[in-house]
């Protein structure tokens, strides 16, 4: 039986007790068209939060965008590449911008259909999954409206948009992992200790699902080789507390002579972090063995 998605603006349910929240609550500061709302604030703030608007305006562009799901164009806000500032880069690959995040503006919206996807794999889609997105998510569409510059909050909704999406199209596993990923850097920027669950349970699930990605899907995913990917399962490990199976990742990472060697160091570096008692197998875990967790963020990558 299909599942019937139920959407809110608080909150995504499917009627099986699927919840995809969507991480806007009253204390955002959201309205319900999706304005951002300010509320006691003295004039100099006010001033200093309007010249900064302007600044991030400025490196903004739309970009005209039609849906492969229902033809609808819609503007897309995009991020000027001139923009891009990094000031760090955390050893999860996540990269931290000054002024403007890439990042927030990385999934695409339709407000006609529903259809929501990061950027990279809107364009994508197969029919089959076209009449998915149709039958499970557009008639209960209600539509969302978004303010010109986004916030950490909204790019959250969003890539939960997009997941939910993924979810119903029954996306490759690496997409949805590639997802929870950035569902997960997006609470790390919160900062608390509510975000830092939240956090670790979209690493699992990143974890979970570049696990199965490596083993049936072809390289290179999102950009990064066979020994990237790797690396990553091997520090989301480590992030994630298996610490075991972090060094067996890692020093596979470290003793394949083809590896670059700044991918090696890293690899390196973050098993230095690790401490262990227990003598570690050097062979790469095999996925099938893995004991499978319950609940629907698990129920993610089977297919």
């Amino acid at each position: 039986m299909d599942k019937k998605i139920i959407f809110h603006h608080d909150d995504l349910i499917s009627d099986d007790g699927i919840i995809v929240n969507t991480g806007v609550h009253n204390d955002d500061l959201i309205s319900d068209d999706g304005i951002n709302v300010n509320i006691d604030v003295n004039n100099n703030e006010t001033i200093k939060e309007n010249e900064q608007d302007k600044k991030i305006k400025s490196l903004l562009y739309s970009s005209k965008v039609t849906c492969p799901v229902c033809d609808n164009v819609f503007d897309a806000a995009t991020v000027k590449s001139s923009a891009y500032r990094s000031t760090k880069k955390d050893s999860d690959f996540f990269i931290r911008y000054s002024l403007i995040n890439p990042y927030f503006y990385d999934v695409w919206v339709c407000d006609s259909c529903g259809y929501a996807a990061m950027k990279s794999d809107f364009n994508t889609l197969r029919k089959i999954e076209i009449d998915q997105v149709y039958k499970r998510i557009t008639p209960k569409w209600r539509g969302r409206t978004y303010p010109e510059i986004y916030d950490v909050h909204i790019a959250i909704e969003r890539y939960k948009l997009s997941l939910l999406n993924y979810v119903v199209i029954n996306a490759s596993s690496s997409k949805k992992a590639i997802n929870c990923l950035k569902l997960a850097w997006m609470y790390r920027l919160l900062e608390t200790d509510s975000a830092k669950e939240m956090e670790l349970k979209y690493l699992n699930q990143a974890l979970e699902g570049l696990s199965k990605a490596y083993y049936v899907e072809d390289f290179p995913l999102y950009g990064m080789d066979k020994y990237s990917i790797m690396y990553l399962i091997g520090e989301l490990s480590r992030r994630t507390g298996h610490a075991e199976d972090s060094l067996i990742w890692f020093s596979s990472v470290i003793t394949t002579p083809t590896v670059k060697e700044s991918l090696k160091r890293l690899a390196r570096d973050m098993k230095d972090l690790i401490k262990v008692t227990d003598p570690i197998d050097t062979k790469v875990p095999d996925e099938s063995k893995k004991t499978k967790k319950s609940g629907f963020i698990s129920k993610l990558f089977k297919r």
